[in-house]
């Protein structure tokens, strides 16, 4: 029983006040984990299938925190009981479970024992598994990489209301690069309750090639080094400070934490201005990664992967390697992850905060100008063969963005020789590219959508669209036309589903309290780098269940519980949940406290030198103030970087 494995409540003093925080929106401690362990066994609710998917922080009310008043320590937890999904809050200052749902109409989150535990054995020990594999000539078991991984469409009648993975496996003996063999059109299809295997996929009898593309030294040879060193010191230490989870750097002051499903969180991101203290963004994070393959065979067309959502049991967010991943003398943080019996673990070196300086110029004119320094925040997410960095960039001049950077080993099938046909008469790579010998990467998107909870001075805020319109000038003017801009002020949500196609505009949030000295409301721009409108149908599952895909932007009024662009629950989810559910209703969204979720991404046609490893391929959302200020507040930093 899982109360005979914690401490004795009673004799801890559940009922005792929770532990000091600093700031409200601190992480819970470890302490404060095993606190609510001990407060959900001494309930009684627990039994021997209890399996947590989360205990975090329950984000508290929003008005008291910017009022800075005192707010309860509230826990949330996210529990499989069985088939059944079990949402509770835990009050670590009474010592009580103050809530406690359980539902059969959604799937938990994906269990790390389910990705790589007895459902995986279930199928490497059934029969028929077995000898397909022989027939491909793999008689050891030993020496693969299998993974259960949810259905990517739950669409099929003969799994309705069971939890399906998918199972499939690698060859990865003596390999660095685990991805380069596949054990190709093998898909076994389990049930993870039962761990019932349900079904068997054999598209096609493809011998495992002997292809290697290792890159690390040994592999490489000598690697090519410049001939002069250079390097960025801080001798005297960073310009910025941090107290906790408080980070303070020039004007700029914010709150950093990692979570384990969304990995870097910023909030009560401030400006100091003169004197003044004024609000740009309540909470901002990535909300969730859409991943589809764009092949149809059924080890491929199943891949349609909602990465945050179904596959952050670990942690998002990967041990960053001091000194590679970020410069030497950048601030280290760490996260804690919540393991699938509940106890927690901390994760170290999970976001890194550093300077930097690239070399360019802040702003200038003629022989006078400024140099650059930037605050990066970072994080890696290790998602199996892909790697993306996530890095918040603040400036001295009041603008933000937010960089992703995809990079790692992009996925591949294994295949017969370049010109060879498949069984339907189709050239070999008619889904992706040869990247190696009997190797093709698999044409695929990726997505990403941002919560951005801005608060420009303070909540009451409007979006607004500035339209760019030809005007035609009169009659025997020596133009024929201009443009000029139509401001129109988002009053619901559907005028706030935004495309960037659908015409020149710029997007802003404004002020609905406070003007610059000219009499304009301030405001903040948000500037979408590359944006990737879908492919898919409408009628693909894919697509429904990451619906968020549909628009570059979404405007939602704020929420607490609309916190995921695909909803809550990813696992084997809904068609329409998330965004297109909320937005349904139409809400108002002018003069309130609103919500902007931008998405970017790209189509990804893979090139030859994509492989081995992909070079980073950076994608960008700049958010600037437009009008926010009287004059360039980096018109006064010093002439040293």
């Amino acid at each position: 029983m899982i109360r005979g494995l914690l401490l004795l409540s009673t004799a801890l003093g559940i009922a005792a006040p929770a532990l000091a925080q600093s700031h409200p929106l601190d992480p819970l401690s470890t302490d404060e984990h095993w606190r609510v362990l001990e407060i959900l066994d001494a309930s009684g609710r627990l039994t021997p299938k209890t399996r947590f998917t989360r205990i975090a922080l329950s984000p508290p009310d929003k008005t008291k925190v910017v009022a800075g008043a005192k707010v309860p320590r509230v826990a949330e937890v996210r529990i499989k009981e069985g088939s059944a999904a079990v949402e509770a809050t835990v009050d670590l200052g009474t010592g009580k479970v103050t809530g406690w749902r359980s539902r059969t109409d959604v799937q938990p989150a994906w269990l790390l024992e389910e990705f790589l535990g007895a459902p995986v054995q279930a199928v490497l020990n059934h029969p028929q598994f077995e000898a397909k594999l022989k027939a491909r000539g793999v008689a050891n078991k030993r020496f693969l990489n299998c993974r259960a991984m949810p259905i990517g469409s739950h669409a099929e009648p003969r799994f309705a209301g069971k939890r399906v993975a998918m199972v499939r496996c690698d060859p990865i003996n003596g390999l660095q690069n685990r991805f380069v063999r596949r054990i190709e059109g093998l898909t076994a299809f389990v049930d993870v309750n039962t761990n019932e295997v349900l079904d068997l996929s054999d598209d096609a009898v493809i011998p495992v090639p002997a292809t290697r593309a290792d890159y690390d030294e040994r592999a490489l040879g000598k690697l090519r080094d410049f001939p002069t060193p250079i390097s960025m010191s801080q001798p005297n230490g960073p310009s910025y400070t941090v107290d906790g989870h408080q980070v303070r750097w020039g004007n700029w002051s914010f709150h950093l934490k990692s979570d384990q499903r969304v990995g870097t969180m910023i909030s009560r991101l401030q400006w100091h201005d003169g004197g003044k203290t004024r609000d740009v963004m309540y909470e901002g994070y990535l909300s969730e990664i859409f991943v589809p393959y764009m092949d149809p065979a059924t080890d491929w067309y199943t891949r349609t992967l909602l990465d945050a959502g179904e596959y952050s049991m670990g942690g998002l967010s990967g041990a960053l390697t001091r000194g590679i991943d970020c410069p030497e003398g950048a601030t280290y943080f760490n996260g804690l992850v919540t393991g699938d019996n509940g106890r927690p673990s901390e994760k170290a070196d999970v976001i890194c905060l550093f300077e930097r300086t690239t070399g360019d110029m802040s702003w200038r004119h003629a022989e006078i100008g400024r140099p650059k320094r930037e605050l990066v925040a970072r994080m890696i997410a290790d998602l199996g063969n892909y790697d993306y960095v996530f890095d918040w960039v603040f400036e001295s001049d009041g603008q933000f963005r937010v960089n992703t950077g995809a990079t790692g080993i992009v996925a591949v099938k294994m295949a017969k020789a370049k010109d060879a046909k498949s069984a339907a008469g189709q050239a070999e790579d008619a889904y992706g590219r040869f990247v190696d010998d009997n190797v093709i990467a698999i044409n695929h998107d990726h997505y990403f959508s941002f919560r951005l909870d801005l608060d420009v001075d303070g909540p009451t805020n409007n979006f607004v669209r500035d339209a760019l319109v030809t005007q035609r000038l009169p009659e025997g003017h020596p133009r024929k036309s201009i443009w000029t801009a139509e401001e129109q002020v988002a009053a619901r949500e559907a005028d706030g589903k935004q495309v960037m196609h659908h015409g020149p505009a710029l997007w802003r949030v404004t002020s609905g309290s406070t003007q610059n000295r000219m009499g304009y409301p301030a405001s903040y721009q948000l500037m979408l780098g590359h944006t990737s409108g879908t492919l898919f149908s409408k009628d693909d599952i894919p697509r429904q269940r990451a619906g968020f895909i549909d628009n570059d932007l979404w405007v939602t009024p704020y929420n607490p519980d609309e916190r995921y662009a695909a909803g809550e629950y990813a696992v084997l989810s809904a068609p329409g949940e998330g965004l297109p559910k909320w937005t349904a209703a139409n809400r108002g969204i002018a003069g309130t406290d609103i919500v902007i979720w931008p998405t970017v991404g790209m189509h990804h046609k893979v090139r030859s030198e994509d492989w081995p490893v992909m070079p980073v391929l950076w994608h960008s959302i700049t958010i600037r103030p437009f009008d926010f200020y009287d004059r360039n507040p980096a018109i006064d930093i010093g002439l040293k970087p």
